[in-house]
């Protein structure tokens, strides 16, 4: 058994990427409180970050990010952070950057890295971007993507996936990756209000249970904690959490903005031996896949390779997809 650590960070939206520096820098400081001030009580071998730790969004225009804020992956401040898991023995999901990647040239993406005491071991790019207002690529955008879309690890604290905010609303996305292996699904989000942790709607904890207990899996959310001022226009509710494989909220951290870190256990060998015992509630191995049909039928259709993906139109594409339901 290890302990697990959802970080949520408060900063001021960055202009450039010279900026990217000193938020690397107090998300490692975090890190290290975490690590070494839970020491006596808990074994923390899991940090996540963020969306949007290191780069939100804020020019509406890919030219615009590519030109202001967009970096390549691994780069000097993901180096750090192998750096840092070496040292304490543990493993980092980072916050988000805006990638760029000579390999797909006029695109980026919303990319998050696990990295780990040997390195970086996996890239995850956001499938589901936040349509319309993000103009990053997904891989599904991309005709002759030959990577995996939805990487799951291999570590000694478990098989890990990610995926990243709107993703989650997307049951078949979750599911892959825990089709994929993957035991603990981690959330790196930046989930606004008023979808955020409050009721009557409460998306952010619901949606975290849901996937959790139909996948039987841990999930080990992080929500970004920024106030209203800092990434307009929307204000910023944190709640990071931690759930079981039932749905059970194991820690969750205040509702409102500010940094604030939660730890909860995770035991992935009774996770196994729970998944390898039961015969009910086991959705996995209960899936009816061919009688499902609908993944079969394209909706949204795919950017392509060629032009920038606009505002104007991704709403296009939206309002053709509406027309097959």
């Amino acid at each position: 058994m290890y302990y697990a650590a959802a970080c949520q960070t408060n900063f001021q939206a960055p202009t450039d990427r010279s900026q990217i520096k000193d938020r690397t820098q107090r998300m490692l400081a975090m890190a290290e409180q975490t690590v070494v001030g839970y020491a006596p009580f808990h074994d923390v071998r899991l940090l996540t970050f963020p969306e949007f730790a290191h780069t939100p969004p804020i020019y509406p225009e890919v030219k615009q990010l590519l030109k202001h804020l967009a970096v390549e992956l691994p780069n000097e401040h993901t180096q750090r952070y192998e750096q840092f898991a070496k040292e304490h023995g543990c493993y980092i999901q980072t916050g988000t950057f805006l990638e760029r990647d000579d390999h797909y040239p006029g695109h980026v993406f919303n990319t998050t890295l696990l990295i780990g005491p040997t390195g970086v071991l996996s890239k995850y790019r956001k499938v589901n971007t936040w349509i319309p207002w993000e103009v990053h690529t997904s891989p599904h955008d991309l005709p002759d993507y030959a990577e995996d879309p939805f990487p799951v690890v291999e570590t000694e604290i478990g098989r890990l996936g990610v995926a990243i905010c709107y993703d989650w609303l997307f049951p078949e996305t979750i599911r892959q990756l825990a089709f994929n292996g993957a035991e603990v699904l981690i959330r790196v989000s930046a989930y606004m209000d008023p979808w955020g942790t409050a009721e009557p709607m409460n998306w952010w904890t619901l949606i975290n249970r849901t996937r959790a207990l139909e996948n039987t899996a841990y999930v080990v959310a992080s929500n970004q904690g920024a106030d209203m001022s800092h990434y307009p226009p929307f204000s910023w509710p944190g709640g990071s959490m931690v759930v079981d494989y039932d749905g059970r909220i194991l820690a969750q951290a205040d509702p409102g903005p500010g940094e604030k870190v939660v730890v909860a256990p995770i035991n992935i060998d009774m996770l196994r031996a729970e998944r390898a015992r039961r015969q009910g509630h086991d959705t996995r191995a209960h899936y009816r896949a061919e009688i499902h049909d609908y993944a079969q039928t394209p909706r949204l259709s795919p950017a392509g390779a060629v032009d920038p993906i606009t505002i104007d139109g991704l709403n296009e594409r939206i309002t053709q997809a509406k027309k097959t339901l």
